[in-house]
C-alpha cells in the first residue's frame, strides 16, 4: 500500500472503503445522489418538451438549453461567493423560493417565455455539484481527494442513469408538461434537503472562533489531524492575499468547457438519433448505458495510483465519441455511448482536483462556481451548435462536430502547455556545472485550510503535466 492512501494497483477497491468510513462521507454522497436527480433530468425533458409538445426543432431546444446555461454561467461564481461568505443555508433560500416559483410557470410558457424563464432558473440554481465537491475538499485529506471526485463524479453518473430514465418515463406515459412539474418539485426538495443536511464547506480554522462542536464533521477531521489549523494575524492589509486567476487554473477552465461541449454534444446526438429511429421511448435507457460507462472509467480511474493531465482525458474523451456518429442502429449506438462514456467521470474528478489544489479554501466556492460557468459555457456552444447540424445533416452530425471541436480545443491546450514548459526550460538558470537546474518533482502538500498550490507548484507535482 502507498503511502499517500492510493491503491498499490489498478482497480484496488480499498481506497474507497478508507474513504467511505471518514466522517459525514458517506451521507454526503447519499444526499448529493438524491438532490441531483432534476439537474441529471432537466436536459432531456426540455429537449422532448420543445420538440415534441411545442413542435419545434432540435435547434430551437439547443437555444432553451443554452438559455439556462447561460443562466447558470452568471449565477456559478456569484452563488459560489455567497455560500463563502454567507454559509450554506443562508445562501441556498433564494434558489429554492425563484426555483418554485419558475418551474411551476415554466410548463406552461410558450417557447419565447420559456427562454426567458430557463436564464431564471439557470441563475438561481441549486448549486448541488459546487457545494459536495467543496464539501468533500473539506472532510477529505488532499491525498485521497482524487478517489473522492471519482467517487463523486460515478456518483453523478448513476444519478445521470437514473434521472433520464424517469423523465422520459413521465415525459412519455403522461406529458411534457408533468415532466417539468416533477423536476420543479424535485429542484425545491433538493434545495432542502442540502439545506437540512447542511454539509460543512469551509474547516473551522478558517471559520469564526467559538467553541467547536464535536459532532461537527469538521471537528472530527481536525481531531483526525486531517485539517491543519492556521494561526490568525491581525496584520491585515499588510498580507497579501493569495493569487487565484493563474494559467494553470485557465488551462483546468478550458478543460471544463470542453469536456462539457462533448457531453452537451452526446446528450443531444443520442436524442436525435432515438427520435429519428422512432424509439424515443429508448432514450432513458441510453443515457443510462452512457452513464454506466462513465461509473466504470470513473471507478477504475479513483482506486488507480496516477494522476491524469485534465485535458489530455478530455482529448481522449473527445476521440471515443466520433464513433458514436457512425452507429446505424440503436444496438450499434449502444455500444458506442459505453465507449463514450469511459473517460468522462475521470475526466470531471481530475479536473475538480486540480482546482482544489489550485485555490485556497476561503476562495474554492467561487471557484467551484467558475468551473460551472466554464461548463455552460460549454453547453451553450454545444447545443445550438450540435443541434443545427443535427437538423440539417442527421443526428450522426451532433456526435460528430462534438468530438472534433473537443478534440481541437483539448489538443491545443496540450499544446500550449508543452510550448510553455518548453519556453520555462530554456529561461531556467543553469547550475554551477552548466546542468539544468531541476524543478522539484514535488511540491508540498498544501493544507486545504490555507492557500492553495500556486499554478507553478502544481505544474511541478505533475498535475498539469
Amino acid at each position: 500500500m502507498r503511502p499517500d492512501g492510493a491503491g498499490s494497483s489498478r482497480g484496488d477497491p480499498r481506497p474507497y472503503g478508507r474513504l467511505l468510513r471518514r466522517p459525514a462521507v458517506l451521507r454526503l454522497v447519499l444526499v448529493s445522489l438524491v438532490a441531483r436527480v432534476p439537474h441529471a433530468t432537466v436536459g432531456v425533458v426540455l429537449t422532448l418538451h420543445v420538440v415534441v409538445t411545442l413542435d419545434l426543432g432540435y435547434a430551437q431546444a439547443g437555444l432553451v438549453a443554452a438559455a439556462m446555461t447561460v443562466g447558470m454561467a452568471l449565477g456559478g461564481p456569484w452563488r459560489g461567493r455567497r455560500v463563502d461568505r454567507l454559509g450554506l443555508r443562508r445562501a441556498l433560500l433564494p434558489s429554492v423560493v425563484v426555483e418554485a416559483a419558475v418551474w411551476a410557470a415554466a410548463p406552461f410558457l410558450g417557447y419565447h417565455a420559456l427562454i426567458g424563464a430557463g436564464v431564471v432558473a439557470g441563475l438561481f440554481m441549486v448549486p448541488v455539484f459546487s457545494v459536495v465537491r467543496q464539501s468533500l475538499s473539506v472532510l477529505v485529506p488532499p491525498a485521497e481527494q482524487r478517489t473522492a471526485f471519482a467517487l463523486d463524479s460515478v456518483a453523478t453518473e448513476l444519478t445521470f442513469m437514473l434521472g433520464p430514465v424517469l423523465g422520459v418515463l413521465v415525459a412519455t406515459t403522461w406529458s411534457t408538461t408533468a415532466a417539468l412539474v416533477a423536476i420543479g418539485v424535485a429542484t425545491v426538495g433538493a434545495g432542502a434537503l442540502l439545506m437540512w443536511f447542511d454539509p460543512p464547506t469551509r474547516s473551522l480554522a478558517v471559520t469564526p472562533a467559538g467553541p467547536a462542536d464535536p459532532t461537527d464533521p469538521r471537528a472530527q477531521v481536525e481531531q483526525a489531524g486531517q485539517v491543519q489549523p492556521v494561526a490568525r494575524t491581525d496584520a491585515g492589509p499588510a498580507l497579501q492575499r493569495p493569487r487565484v486567476v493563474t494559467p494553470a487554473l485557465l488551462v483546468t477552465l478550458l478543460a471544463a468547457g470542453a469536456a462539457s461541449l462533448v457531453l452537451t454534444g452526446t446528450d443531444v446526438g443520442i436524442v436525435a438519433s432515438l427520435e429519428e429511429w422512432d424509439r424515443t421511448e429508448a432514450t432513458g435507457w441510453m443515457f443510462a448505458l452512457w452513464a454506466g460507462g462513465s461509473a466504470v472509467g470513473g471507478v477504475v480511474y479513483g482506486a488507480g495510483h496516477r494522476s491524469v493531465q485534465p485535458l489530455t482525458l478530455v482529448l481522449v474523451l473527445s476521440l471515443l465519441t466520433v464513433p458514436a456518429a457512425l452507429a446505424g442502429t440503436p444496438l450499434v449506438l449502444a455500444v458506442a455511448v459505453v465507449l463514450a462514456g469511459l473517460p468522462c467521470a475521470a475526466a470531471l474528478s481530475s479536473i475538480t482536483a486540480t482546482l482544489v489544489r489550485l485555490v485556497p479554501e476561503e476562495r474554492r466556492g467561487e471557484v467551484m462556481g467558475w468551473s460551472g460557468s466554464a461548463m455552460t459555457v460549454g453547453s451553450a456552444l454545444g447545443a445550438p451548435v450540435c443541434g443545427a447540424l443535427i437538423d440539417r445533416s442527421g443526428a450522426g452530425a451532433g456526435f460528430l462536430v462534438a468530438g472534433a471541436v473537443g478534440a481541437v480545443v483539448a489538443g491545443g491546450g496540450l499544446l500550449v502547455l508543452r510550448l510553455t514548459r518548453a519556453r520555462r526550460a530554456a529561461l531556467r538558470p543553469a547550475g554551477p556545472a552548466g546542468a539544468v537546474t531541476a524543478t522539484p518533482v514535488t511540491a508540498p502538500v498544501t493544507a486545504p485550510v490555507t492557500a492553495a498550490a500556486t499554478g507553478d507548484e502544481v505544474l511541478a507535482a505533475g498535475q498539469l503535466t
